[in-house]
């Protein structure tokens, strides 16, 4: 009797979830359906030691339960809306097994403009020790060494000082000012944009898996 075929992996049916970063001691990797309880988890437990800061997200502003919901919903739409035209990689931080925060880099018309844009967050509990400038390093070697990106940008609200610090860290000149478009109070936010000339590497080493001709095609790459 022949074998019944072995089913597709979830990574060959979606390749963003095949991809894995490393560095030193974080993995960086898409979220998937498993993960999203230890997701929700994580969402209702402090970012910002001032609850009051201006530069807590928008979406941490709504109660812890409103909070989930919008960013379950969050992550399904991402998926469906994944285009060469638009898309998003959560990618979720993981320090000895734990979850500890997201970092997402987003692209518009990746093929032409070759730009991609950042954001981030940890726990608190995981502020001070590194992880905030290490992901993101990790993030940009995945854009300009295996994408083939050519600036990256970012922005965050005047006075955020850990995330200036971060991003400072990382090799990003100030590019201006602008007036946020997130939804919420108006905030004056500063923009940030790094190349890889000016993109100041991490010590540790950063390993990069699954870049498959499948994901280079879905995001223009």
């Amino acid at each position: 009797m022949t074998a019944p075929p072995t089913p597709p992996t979830l990574a060959t049916l979606h390749p963003p979830f095949g991809l894995v970063l490393r560095a030193g001691d974080l993995t960086l990797r898409p979220l998937t359906d498993a993960d999203l309880p230890k997701y929700a988890e994580l969402l209702r437990r402090p970012i910002f030691e001032d609850p009051q800061s201006p530069a807590m997200f928008h979406w941490y502003r709504a109660e812890p339960d409103t909070r989930v919901r919008n960013a379950l919903s969050f992550q399904w739409q991402l998926r469906s809306t994944f285009s060469p035209e638009k898309w998003t990689l959560p990618l979720g931080i993981w320090t000895d097994g734990r979850l500890i925060g997201c970092q997402d880099v987003s692209a518009q018309r990746f093929a032409e403009r070759r730009t991609v844009s950042s954001g981030s967050w940890l726990t608190l509990d995981a502020h001070g020790q590194g992880y905030g400038t290490l992901m993101r390093q990790a993030m940009l070697v995945l854009a300009f060494d295996h994408l083939g990106a050519q600036r990256a940008e970012s922005a965050a609200a005047i006075g955020n000082r850990p995330s200036f610090g971060v991003s400072h860290a990382c090799g990003y000149r100030e590019d201006g000012t602008h007036m946020s478009t997130l939804p919420g109070p108006a905030v004056l936010e500063q923009r940030f944009l790094v190349t890889p000339e000016t993109f100041r590497r991490p010590h540790a080493p950063v390993e990069v898996e699954g870049i498959t001709a499948q994901l280079r095609e879905m995001l223009g790459a």
